[in-house]
């Protein structure tokens, strides 16, 4: 009896994958039967959505590099930032970085394998000095290494997103980073609204969105089911997927850490609902997987390399051989 219930379990998450590969999207009970389901199970789970990962995907893995070219002086209240006005964590705070260092850390990117240097700046949003000092550098980098740029600089205006996509920039992050309905426990200073207008003034621009989520901040799994529909119906190109890293000193301090399990199901999740996006394995990742780590790329098909904004990613070293001893190979260059 158990045997015949267990087939039909593992049917059922390929019903998902076939579903997802067709076009059509889950619906919320699908959704939340993947989050909810038994931990017996996340192997065929992981294999249904590696069956979507690899017909977009392949076997290759996106590599992507931060740097922090603005550090604190942030005033955002965000519950998870150690950034914002409201946090003690003891960070570094200092403000744009120059030019030089910019590129230098775009060369760092390159050593790396990393296809993509994502420039990540704290605050609401860039002041015309600050969008100056990037779309300088951009250009330079643009005209003088083979790297894809993503920019993340806060909520833009309208102009500010033309100037960066003229200057070269590919992509921009704006992060959703949780639903809609538990948006106000995390931030008050701005809205989800704004969040949302912000990757459509980014789509406007002809730049390609990137906008994922932070899990592990107290949402519901109907609310993640909810953060997938929304991120699939923005059609970002590019989804991070953030593992809370509880940092001390910020509201969320207490809020503890996600299951490597329970995040194995939510990459899955994202895999199924936006089959053909970037799925990206980001913050939080070493601290919540941990030891499970290489089995997230079943599901994702991106990953950060190196230390975030405020906390330490695990050696390069490490990532490029789980690469490789999954089989799996890093795609150069890639956007």
């Amino acid at each position: 009896m158990n045997i015949i219930k267990t087939i039909e379990d593992d049917f059922s998450w390929q019903s998902l994958a076939d579903k997802a590969l067709s076009g059509q999207c889950l619906t919320l009970e699908e959704g939340l039967k993947v989050l909810e389901a038994d931990h017996d199970h996340i192997l065929p789970l992981m294999q249904a959505a590696f069956q979507v990962r690899k017909h977009f995907y392949g076997k290759k893995v996106k590599l992507n590099m931060i740097i922090n070219a603005k550090s604190g002086l942030c005033p955002e209240d965000c519950g998870y930032c150690s950034q914002s006005i409201v946090s003690t964590a003891p960070v570094k705070k200092y403000t744009l970085l120059d030019k030089d260092t910019l590129l230098a850390g775009a060369r760092e990117a390159m050593s790396r394998k990393a296809g993509t240097y994502c420039i990540v700046a704290s605050g609401k949003g860039p002041t015309a000095k600050e969008l100056d000092q990037v779309v300088s550098a951009v250009k330079e980098i643009r005209e003088t290494m083979p790297l894809k740029i993503c920019a993340c600089l806060g909520i833009l205006k309208d102009d500010q997103a033309r100037r960066l996509a003229e200057a070269g920039v590919h992509r921009y992050n704006h992060n959703l980073n949780t639903s809609k309905a538990n948006y106000p426990s995390i931030t008050t200073t701005h809205t989800y609204d704004q969040r949302v207008e912000t990757v459509e003034q980014v789509k406007a621009s002809g730049m390609s969105p990137c906008s994922g989520v932070i899990i592990g901040m107290g949402e519901t799994n109907q609310e993640i089911v909810e953060m997938a529909f929304a991120l699939r119906e923005l059609d970002a190109d590019s989804i991070p997927i953030n593992f809370l890293n509880a940092i001390p000193g910020t509201p969320l301090e207490n809020a503890g850490r996600t299951p490597a399990m329970k995040a194995l199901k939510v990459l899955a999740l994202f895999r199924f609902i936006c089959p053909s996006k970037e799925i990206r394995v980001a913050g939080g990742r070493e601290v919540n997987l941990r030891t499970l780590q290489p089995l997230s790329l079943y599901a994702a098909n991106s990953l950060f390399v190196g230390d975030y904004l405020t906390t330490s990613g695990q050696e390069i070293s490490t990532d490029h051989q789980i690469i490789e001893d999954l089989g799996f190979e890093i795609e150069l260059n890639a956007l």
